[in-house]
């Protein structure tokens, strides 16, 4: 008959038998959580009437059962395993949400049968690796990091909702070396505090810190100076550039409304008399100007031109001289970023440039970004041909950042966007040996494709 050892931490067990005699059966608790867990087991001698036994815990181990121990879920109700014990060549079939494939028996019978379930189900994103992952990030990560430092960083801040999360990003290699998450608008002293807590990991590993780039925010200069010293400080030229262009592209919506004024209003219909019709020309002659300088407007602001763009260029600013002054102020701005040139140079320039402006008063308060001194600190990548001129490196980890808040998570908290940028910045550091593997793979099957 079913005999079962007696365990105090079990709680309402009893056996099913239907006629038939099994050998020994031994239950023993491992789990901690109880559920409802049904196995059946049979007989090898006698394939008939298999034996149900149900016990309110969550792991069990049969041990010397002559047949199979088959384990389902009274929870997904649905059969893990299912062997009949007249078989010999034993078959299994694993649940797809299984946490762990069923162990191979020892032999033909199946002497013993491992736990199936280690521990509670987890989904992806219910175990909470963040707190391990932020103090490896502060012990092994920051050491690895840091043995390849550059020397150069960038800074910048991404806000997030309540939340600024600031970023310092090495602008060489493009590693993300330290971050901080703030539940309000950083401050002055908020920036000072971060940016010490920087250098002292730099002092601890005696490294010295050549240059620093940051978008061009006020947040930066004062904390700069005062923490680091006399460090070239390089305000990103892309975003220096793209406040200008919006200025011009400004200027050039100021010369449309202008011919929009100039338009004389008629009656509706179609015009009777010379002057009507005149007037209908003159209308409609400035209109296709307005529509032109509105379509090509990204002429007045590109880079480089073809001869085409140029002919077009000359044809719809005609009679309009200050949009031609404005192309020729896009041409010398993006003259003073050469680095062909020196820092002395590019000031020069830039002097002889806010001179010229000055005599259109028109155009004085339009173009107010060629008087901003940041226009002149991020000049000064041309006397140092290390320092980076733009703040792409922390650009990535911002729009890496951006990708996160929309595919992984929702909810937002202080500790939860800490986690998921420490996981994240573990990830990256993997991704050396992954590439790694990757090509090695590659040139494997190659060369096993070419030796066939």
């Amino acid at each position: 008959m079913l005999r079962t050892c007696p365990n105090p931490k079990l709680k309402s067990i009893h056996a099913i038998t239907r006629g038939v005699n099994a050998r020994s059966v031994a239950i023993c608790h491992i789990g901690t959580t109880p559920s409802l867990v049904n196995f059946t087991t049979s007989d090898r001698s006698k394939p008939i009437a298999p034996v149900i036994c149900w016990s309110a815990i969550h792991n069990i181990v049969a041990v010397s059962v002559a047949g199979i121990l088959t384990l389902t879920s009274a929870i997904w109700q649905t059969t893990i395993v299912n062997i009949p014990a007249v078989w010999c060549n034993l078959r299994f079939a694993m649940l797809c949400r299984m946490v762990c494939p069923t162990g191979l028996p020892r032999g033909i019978y199946g002497v013993t049968i491992g736990s199936l379930f280690h521990g509670l189900q987890y989904r992806t994103g219910w175990k909470r690796r963040g707190e391990k992952a932020e103090v490896t990030i502060e012990t092994k990560y920051i050491d690895e990091a840091l043995s390849e430092f550059s020397g150069y960083i960038a800074a910048d801040e991404l806000y997030d909702g309540p939340f600024c999360v600031l970023f310092i990003v090495d602008n060489h290699k493009f590693k993300r070396l330290y971050y901080e998450v703030l539940e309000y608008n950083p401050t002055n002293e908020d920036i000072t505090r971060f940016f010490r807590r920087f250098k002292q990991m730099l002092d601890t590993r005696e490294l010295t810190l050549k240059g620093i780039t940051t978008d061009g925010s006020p947040l930066y200069p004062e904390p700069i100076a005062e923490v680091f010293g006399k460090v070239k400080h390089q305000s990103c030229q892309f975003h220096i550039i793209k406040e200008i262009t919006k200025d011009i592209l400004k200027g050039v919506t100021q010369v449309r409304r202008q011919l929009k004024q100039k338009k004389t209003k008629r009656p509706r219909g179609r015009p009777s008399g010379k002057e009507a019709k005149r007037i209908a020309r003159k209308n409609k002659s400035l209109q296709k100007k307005i529509a032109d300088l509105f379509e090509h407007r990204y002429l007045f602001v590109k880079h480089t031109l073809t001869a085409r763009e140029k002919k077009i260029l000359q044809r719809i600013t005609r009679g309009l001289p200050q949009l031609r002054i404005l192309r020729t102020i896009t041409h010398e701005v993006y003259r003073l970023f050469d680095r062909r040139c020196c820092m002395d140079t590019a000031l020069e320039k830039l002097e002889q440039l806010r001179r010229r402006i000055r005599r259109f008063l028109s155009l004085v308060g339009t173009l107010k970004k060629l008087f901003s001194p940041n226009l002149e600190k991020s000049l000064t990548f041309l006397d140092d041909c290390l320092l980076p001129a733009t703040s792409n490196a922390v650009e990535r980890a911002n729009r890496r950042h951006r990708k996160m808040q929309k595919s992984i998570y929702r909810v937002r908290t202080k500790d939860h966007i800490s986690q998921r940028i420490a996981i994240d910045m573990l990830r990256d550091s993997y991704a050396r040996g992954r590439n790694e593997t990757v090509n090695t793979l590659h040139h494997t099957r190659k060369r096993a494709l070419l030796c066939r």
